[in-house]
C-alpha cells in the first residue's frame, strides 16, 4: 500500500505531543483537519493508532510500532527533497548564549567555510523547536538534557569562566579566586536563573545563596550593572573580549575552573548537504586548538555536561 506522507506526518506530531491541538497549531491546520488525516491514515492501515478518550490521547499497540518507521519514513523523504532543493541554498544555524558571545567560535571554525544563514535563537527550547519543525538546520551553544528524541549533538569546545565584578569588591585584588570563596557575594544573572542553566548549577554546586536577576539588554548592560554594586559578580567566558571599564575586574577561577560547555545541535536525520562539512570543521578546529581537554581534579562542569565530556574530550 502506498502512504499518504500529509497523514503520517500528522500522526506522529499527534503520537509525540500527545495533543491534538498542539499537533495541528504546529501544523497550521484546524485540529478537525488533524483527526481526518489520521482517521484515513488508521483507515488504510486497518488498525487504529491513536485512542482519544477522556484522559486524553494515547497510542494503541499498533500506534507504538508504527512510530519509529513512520518518523525513518518522514526523515527519508525529507532528505529526498532536501538532496534536490537545498544543495543550493545557505546551511541556516542559530546560535544562543548570546551574551556568551557564541559568534566568537562559529566565526573561528566557518571562515571560509560553507555558506551560512545565521539567526538568533532565544533559548534552548526556542532553538529546538525550530530544528524539529525544520525552521533551521543547525544551532550552536549549549546543550543540556532532555533534547528531543530526533535531534543530535556534538560538543566541541569547552571554555574557561572567568568572574566579572566591581572593582570596588573586597575580592577584585586577587589574581585568581576559588568558586568557592564568592560565596559571601550576589551571583547576577542577566535573566530569571531557572531558565539559566549553567549559573544555576553553578551557584548550587558552590553554595552561593544569594541570587539578583534582570533582563539581558547586552554585555555593556550587563557590566554597567556590575560595576554599580560591589557585592555582585557575574561569570563570562575567558575568550570574550570586554570593553575597556575601569570600574570592572575579569579574574580566572581556580580550583576548580569551571567550564562552558558549547555543542552543535542538529537533526538526527541529516538533512543539509553542509551539514557534515560544518560538523566536520568544528571536530577539526577543537582538535587544532585542544577545545576538548577536561581534567575532572583540575576543573569544574555541571554533572550533567559530564557525560558529554568524557564520551568527546
Amino acid at each position: 500500500m502506498d502512504l499518504d506522507l500529509a497523514q503520517v506526518r500528522a500522526f506522529v506530531l499527534a503520537a509525540e505531543e500527545l495533543h491534538f491541538g498542539r499537533a495541528a497549531e504546529e501544523l497550521s491546520i484546524s485540529q478537525q483537519a488533524l483527526s481526518k488525516r489520521i482517521a484515513r491514515l488508521e483507515s488504510t492501515l486497518g488498525r487504529r493508532l491513536l485512542d482519544r478518550g477522556g484522559q486524553g490521547v494515547r497510542l494503541t499497540e499498533a500506534g507504538r510500532r508504527f512510530l519509529e518507521p513512520a518518523r525513518q519514513a518522514l526523515a527519508a523523504a525529507d532528505m529526498a527533497v532536501a538532496a534536490v532543493t537545498d544543495a543550493r541554498r545557505p546551511l541556516r544555524i542559530d546560535v544562543w548564549g548570546h551574551l556568551y558571545a557564541p559568534m566568537r567560535t562559529l566565526a573561528q571554525v566557518t571562515a571560509p567555510g560553507p555558506r551560512l544563514e545565521l539567526g538568533h535563537g532565544r533559548d534552548l527550547p526556542s532553538v529546538i523547536a525550530a530544528l524539529v519543525h525544520g525552521d533551521i538546520d543547525a544551532a550552536f551553544g549549549r546543550v543540556h538534557e532532555p533534547l528531543h528524541p530526533g535531534l543530535t549533538h556534538r560538543l566541541v569546545r569547552l571554555e574557561p569562566v572567568d568572574v566579572v565584578l566591581s572593582a570596588d569588591h573586597p575580592l577584585a585584588h586577587m589574581p585568581a579566586i576559588r568558586p568557592s570563596r564568592l560565596r559571601d557575594s550576589v551571583l547576577w544573572a542577566p535573566g530569571p536563573l531557572h531558565r539559566l542553566d549553567f549559573l544555576h548549577r553553578f551557584a548550587e554546586s558552590f553554595g552561593i545563596r544569594d541570587r539578583a536577576e534582570g533582563t539581558n539588554l547586552g554585555l555593556d548592560h550587563f557590566l554597567a550593572d556590575l560595576a554599580a554594586d560591589p557585592r555582585r559578580f557575574g561569570l563570562l567566558p575567558a575568550d570574550v573580549p570586554l570593553p575597556a571599564r575601569p570600574a570592572i575586574r575579569s579574574i580566572p577561577l581556580v580550583d576548580p575552573t569551571p567550564l562552558y560547555a558549547w555543542s552543535l545541535l542538529w537533526r538526527g536525520d541529516g538533512g543539509h548537504p553542509m551539514l557534515d562539512a560544518l560538523v566536520s570543521a568544528f571536530a577539526a578546529e577543537a582538535e587544532r586548538n585542544r577545545w576538548l581537554e577536561y581534567d575532572p581534579v583540575r576543573d569544574w562542569l555541571p554533572e550533567r555536561d559530564q557525560g558529554f565530556a568524557s564520551s568527546d574530550a
